[in-house]
């Protein structure tokens, strides 16, 4: 049996075992540019225990049909969930999944018949169990993106969607920053009133109109085209656009938004020369607006941090918290009071990426960072 050890840089840790190499493997991947993925030697706390078991699945899917399931919508396909106290109990018929979740060991068991749903789902919940830890412990989620110098001095990104959030942080990564989060982040004022944050690990998802003002198509084309492989996420036909050279944009099937290469974390480094930041502390924050055809500037914001830019379980719309592995909201009025006594600036961006640094290296200067 193989196991890893994740864990966070306040402490807060999580183990993945399998009998299945895939699990522990991609869980040592997609965290260890961020938290610590060590292999682990004896199991304490919180544990995710993820194989190929067709029996056991069967089994618990036998559970839910003898219920009164309720319905979930759950990463993009039905699950049907069925709670008994501590115990939960779930199935992903269209996946091949099946969860159970029992409180009181702390052992959250998925079962399925395919390798890299399997290893999938065991890495995004055990984020959920180090988030559970960490919200519990007093840290908040933020929509930001965030870069930090080499002393970890970090600049946060605000805005609504679209207002460039990913293109502040790639930016800034390509000009020698190192990248903490696209994002999400974790934040939290610390007993000297600074603001520590930490980062959110996912995949990195950039679109080809992005990747393609940067220089960085080309590159991920020929990686792809010479036998690496991208985040298992990446929709197919993204994969056969790069293979082919088609840089238009491609639109999801209802309309919502776009589909775009997903990169590991490791490959923000490796493919795109962007080294990783593990943890930082707030010195400023950036208000970017993305105005194709405009001449990038600085402007003056009052927008300030908002109730939108923090991210909870009941923002969540693609993964719900089925299992109630989740603390409840907290108050986290201190951390925005502290988020809006920082050095903030505005500034409007363009499609063009050369206009766009010269602004945002103008908008760091006025941070004083």
């Amino acid at each position: 049996m193989g196991a890893v050890r994740i864990t966070a840089a306040d402490g807060q840790a999580v183990t993945v075992t399998s009998m299945t190499d895939t699990v522990p493997a991609w869980a040592t991947r997609y965290f260890g540019g961020w938290w610590s993925a060590e292999p682990a030697t004896e199991i304490d706390g919180p544990t995710v225990s993820a194989d190929l078991d067709e029996a056991e699945l069967l089994a618990l899917a036998d559970v839910v049909e003898q219920s009164d399931a309720e319905s979930v919508e759950y990463a993009g396909a039905e699950l049907l969930v069925v709670r008994d106290g501590g115990l939960v109990t779930a199935v992903q018929e269209d996946r091949s999944l099946a969860y159970r979740w029992d409180e009181d060991w702390r052992l959250l068991r998925i079962v399925g018949t395919d390798e890299t749903d399997i290893a999938a789902a065991a890495a995004r919940l055990a984020r959920e169990l180090i988030r559970a830890q960490l919200l519990a412990d007093g840290w908040a989620i933020l929509h930001a993106s965030a870069v930090t110098d080499a002393d970890g001095a970090t600049i946060l990104t605000l805005g609504d969607k679209g207002t460039g959030k990913t293109t502040t942080s790639l930016t800034l990564a390509r000009a020698g920053w190192q990248l903490l989060a696209n994002d999400r982040i974790f934040a939290r004022v610390d007993e000297h009133d600074l603001v520590r944050v930490l980062p959110w690990p996912s995949a990195a998802a950039y679109g080809f109109g992005l990747l393609e003002a940067h220089d960085l198509f080309e590159v991920v084309r020929t990686r792809l085209a010479a036998g690496e492989e991208m985040h298992p996420t990446q929709h197919q036909k993204v994969t056969d656009a790069l293979l082919a050279g088609r840089r238009e944009p491609l639109w999801k099937a209802n309309g919502k938004g776009e589909l775009k290469p997903q990169l590991w974390p490791d490959q923000l480094t490796s493919w795109l020369s962007m080294p990783l930041a593990t943890e930082g502390h707030a010195l400023g924050i950036l208000y970017p607006q993305i105005t194709a055809g405009t001449e990038p500037r600085l402007t003056e914001s009052s927008r300030g941090v908002q109730p939108g830019d923090f991210f909870d379980e009941t923002t969540e719309d693609r993964y719900p918290d089925i299992f109630g592995l989740l603390p409840a909201p907290g108050d986290h009025t201190d951390l925005r009071e502290n988020l809006d006594t920082l050095p903030h600036q505005g500034l409007v961006m363009s499609h063009d990426p050369a206009a766009n640094a010269r602004v945002l290296e103008q908008a760091v200067a006025r941070l004083d960072v």
